[in-house]
């Protein structure tokens, strides 16, 4: 389990725990368990050194005891011996020095520890490097009433005072005795410390850590070398194999709910919802959807009901239980809480969350999912709770939606040189939210019909979801319990009398639960008439799911008996693969389309074999950056395989350059085998120009399809960006031409259309529209209004300098309170960039005209556009992304110019 986040609770707003770890400190005979924490402020790190309860979950369960700066009197003096860290499984002892006191540590084996070390050697090499003046550490005195006016916060700065109590008397005795000899011996020491050259960069130390060979004084980062990396991963690929004959399962039940509260803050208790089971659950995963509608949390992310739903949730737990608050999560208003007994909670580690955006352009999130993955004994759960796309009609956006979801929901895992996690590579993944997923082809009366007759089974066979399941689109491996209650959308908010509005909704289960996974049995699946908030009902499961434990006993004869035939394997065999083919094209690459080809890799060898794809000399990464290899590194056992995914995606960073044809399709992949030889794989392609990714001068000189041009004019009009030339003497168009079809489009046809430029339309149609605006074919623009809508704004997003040039973009907000200056700053625009601005404020204005119908106000338009228009050359800040709105607002002002 992260204990970080206990750490992190008890720091002041400046400060930030970057990791930490559970260790057994010695005191001459005596072991005591400690938690140590690696925190920074200012760019300076201390040690952070607490008693803490059995497993640590939030401050109440931590004492702040002492704190270790790391400054030029700190050192790690000494590690296991590489002998001793070779034995994978071991734990690992350390031995830290500051000032005169130094202090033993010993912590466990595992990606923690490694992790831990790795970063204190990071912050201690760069205070060794650095040429600025030393480190002061002021901000840690604000803890002297923490640790009791001990340690640190004394003005000698002499921490460990504490923890060395035991062996002050021992230790004051061997100094009269010995002082010469000490002396000598901490001249020694800064010798040592001289003669080992300290690295100038970071990717100097990673050389470092690549090293075969080691010095004393390095000793900290033998844990993140290669090697080891290595052996690790043969054992664990090994023990997988192997995990039925060292695991058993125990049954855990978890309760699973999931409500959207449309925007309304808690009315009533959740006891109804999340106290219904007889006996208390063991987890609790609840997810909420439309927390909050304002439109501050929709573009500021920042909502104050956050906190007044999860502390519903707490209030409304069983009360037969005792429970520990273990992850929250949120997305605008898609939240994620995860709560376990408190008896469990030290069972769980490797907690990660992440959020994905799946609203307009993919990137917003009013639409999207959030995500817990953790391990619980020796299973891996992940918990997503998601809000797909709405409306009855949009059964093939919801499916876009997930599969979205599925692709770019990625967790990191703990060790850093471990590929990143995907929600199917779990044993367990519980699925919850608003899906969205209406009932087709019955009108409102025939549904309702069915719902008084209680035939519930007739009515889910006109179920969206379950279409789209059985048809193998969506969820393909999940399952979902038998549906034996009403549709829990749409109601009149306060009452159980379905929708009266004027839109009537039809009922729907819009609120589901689904699972995949071994050895899970659904207790219930039912809904929450009681709870009247909002316009859905909340729902709940409740599943009994085996978890795998561990035979500590038949584990460790496990362990032994693989390290030992590992051992003959590394001293008798050299790997080797097969590779399916060494050599790919990929023809008629189009931006924003996916492409890949699979490479498989045949292990032929003796032993088992670790591949990871390594950099070429001079060069940063080990592909271009339209190029992907998934995965980029993993292990194979002897006679099996893997595929290898290597994908081609053209964004707006790659496009500028592909399409100028500065940039190629082509690349060699350098395949590495540890301890073995190395592979070249050549990818090659042609990439065909599109006006997404090119610039505005450009486009404005370009009367045909950009297809048509030749590749020879695409390159000299990309070098004559921001300069006249004689090459082209034809007068260039006032706006691109591609702009112009789009806006037209939706001049022609969207003004009235509902919440334009807020939903998201299909990929498949902005490929359509795309190859429409590149070739121009057809002559008029293909798919919906929202769609086009979608496509206008990744047009404006792709430009490599935006409208308004970065060059003007601190005038921008300079002038933001002042309409004449704004006007000012438009008027010195480069003239085809200020054309387009004009333009497209025009066409905003018009939209506003027609807010009746279309749902738009002049704040979601500026909020919009302003961060298409207006881009910081730098990372923007909230303060300047209010700037930036407010700049544009005055454009939108009926009657601007």
């Amino acid at each position: 389990m992260d204990q970080s986040v206990a750490i992190q609770e008890t720091l002041e707003r400046e400060e930030n725990c970057i990791t930490a770890v559970q260790c057994d400190v010695f005191f001459d005979n005596l072991t005591e368990s400690r938690l140590l924490g690696l925190v920074e402020s200012t760019k300076e790190h201390a040690i952070f050194i607490y008693t803490h309860r059995r497993m640590a979950v939030t401050a109440d369960d931590v004492s702040l005891e002492d704190i270790i700066p790391i400054s030029l009197d700190f050192a790690v003096v000494e590690v296991s011996s590489p002998e001793q860290l070779a034995v994978v499984g071991a734990d690992t002892k350390v031995r830290v020095s500051f000032q005169e006191e130094d202090l033993e540590l010993r912590l466990p084996f595992g990606s923690h520890s490694r992790f831990f070390l790795s970063e204190v050697n990071r912050a201690w090499s760069d205070v060794c490097k650095s040429t600025t003046q030393a480190p002061k550490f002021d901000w840690i005195s604000k803890y002297h009433n923490a640790t009791g006016g001990q340690g640190v916060v004394k003005q000698a700065l002499a921490p460990l005072a504490k923890l060395n109590q035991h062996r002050k008397t021992e230790k004051s005795s061997e100094k009269k005795g010995s002082s010469e000899k000490e002396k000598g011996a901490n001249s020694g020491t800064q010798n040592s410390k001289q003669a080992h050259a300290v690295p100038e960069s970071r990717e100097d130390r990673d050389d470092l850590v690549r090293s075969s060979s080691h010095t004393t004084s390095n000793k900290a980062q033998i844990l993140a070398m290669p090697q080891f990396g290595l052996r690790d991963n043969l054992i664990k690929c090994e023990l997988l194999k192997n995990e039925n004959l060292y695991t058993y399962t125990e049954d855990f039940s978890f309760f699973l709910g999931t409500y959207n509260v449309n925007g309304q803050m808690p009315k009533e208790s959740l006891r109804p919802w999340l106290s219904c089971t007889a006996t208390p659950p063991d987890m609790y995963c609840v997810g909420f959807q439309e927390l909050d509608l304002s439109k501050e949390a929709f573009f500021f992310n920042d909502t104050p009901k956050e906190l007044e739903w999860t502390k519903a949730v707490s209030e409304a737990l069983h009360l037969d239980a005792k429970y520990a608050l273990v992850k929250l999560v949120r997305l605008v208003g898609i939240m994620l809480i995860f709560y376990v007994k408190k008896k469990y909670a030290q069972f769980i580690s490797d907690v990660e969350a992440e959020t994905v955006g799946t609203g307009i352009m993919g990137r917003m999130g009013n639409k999207g999912a959030v995500a817990v993955r953790f391990r619980f004994h020796n299973s891996d759960i992940c918990v997503v709770n998601s809000h797909l796309a709405a409306h009855i009609e949009e059964y093939e956006r919801r499916n876009q939606d997930y599969k979205d979801i599925c692709s770019r929901l990625q967790f990191r895992q703990l060790d850093p040189t471990q590929p990143l996690l995907t929600i199917m590579k779990h044993d367990v993944v519980l699925w919850i939210g608003d899906l969205n997923y209406r009932i087709t082809e019955l009108d409102v009366s025939n549904v309702k019909e069915l719902i008084s007759k209680k035939d519930f089974e007739t009515l889910h066979s006109y179920d969206q979801l379950k279409r789209q399941i059985d048809e193998k689109a969506v969820f393909v491996g999940f399952v979902e319990g038998e549906i034996d209650f009403q549709p829990t959308y749409k109601y009149d908010t306060g009452s159980d009398k379905w929708d009266t509005s004027e839109k009537c909704r039809v009922p729907a289960w819009c609120d589901r639960i689904l699972w995949t996974g071994k050895n899970i049995m659904q207790q219930h699946y039912q809904s929450h008439m009681t709870l009247k908030t909002s316009d859905h009902k909340p729902v709940s499961s409740l599943l009994v799911i085996g978890i795998k434990k561990v035979n500590a006993e038949v584990y460790k004869k496990t362990f032994e008996e693989i390290v030992r035939n590992i051992d003959k394997m590394e001293n008798e065999c050299i790997p080797s693969v097969t590779l399916s083919k060494r050599e790919f094209y990929f023809k008629d690459v189009k931006y924003m389309q996916r492409r890949a080809e699979t490479l498989s890799l045949f292990n032929d060898g003796q032993v088992p074999c670790q591949f990871e794809f390594i950099q070429k000399p001079n060069e940063s990464t080990y592909c271009k950056p339209w190029l992907t290899a998934d995965p980029p590194k993993g292990f194979i056992a002897q006679g099996g395989s893997v595929d290898i995914e290597l994908e081609v995606f053209v964004n707006r960073s790659t496009a500028p350059e592909l399409n100028a044809g500065k940039e190629q399709i082509e690349d060699i992949l350098v395949l590495h085998l540890e301890r073995g030889k190395d592979y070249f794989i050549s990818v090659t392609g042609n990439y065909l120009p599109s006006c997404y990714g090119s610039s505005i001068h450009s486009l404005c000189q370009l009367r045909e399809p950009i297809q048509d041009m030749p590749q020879e004019t695409l390159r000299d009009m990309a070098e004559m960006v921001g300069g006249d030339d004689d090459r082209n003497a034809e007068k260039p168009l006032d706006i691109p031409k591609e702009l112009w079809m789009m806006v037209d489009h939706l001049f022609r046809n969207a003004l009235n259309q509902e919440d334009i430029f807020q939903q998201p339309g299909l990929r498949t149609e902005f490929a359509e529209i795309r190859d429409c605006l590149d070739t121009g074919i057809p002559d008029s623009l293909p798919g919906s209004n929202h769609s086009a809508a979608e496509a206008l704004l990744l047009f404006l997003d792709a430009l490599p300098e935006p409208v308004v040039p970065y060059s003007s973009y601190q005038q921008c907000l300079e002038s933001c309170s002042n309409a004449s200056q704004c006007e000012k700053v438009i008027s010195m625009l480069p003239q085809c960039h200020k054309n387009v601005f004009n333009y497209l404020a025009a066409f905003l204005r018009e939209l506003l005209k027609n807010s009746a119908s279309n749902r738009l106000d002049g704040n979601i338009l500026a909020t919009i556009f302003a961060s298409l228009l207006l881009k910081s050359p730098t990372k923007q800040d909230i303060a300047e992304k209010r700037k930036t709105q407010e700049f544009f607002q005055h454009f939108l002002a009926q009657g601007s110019s």
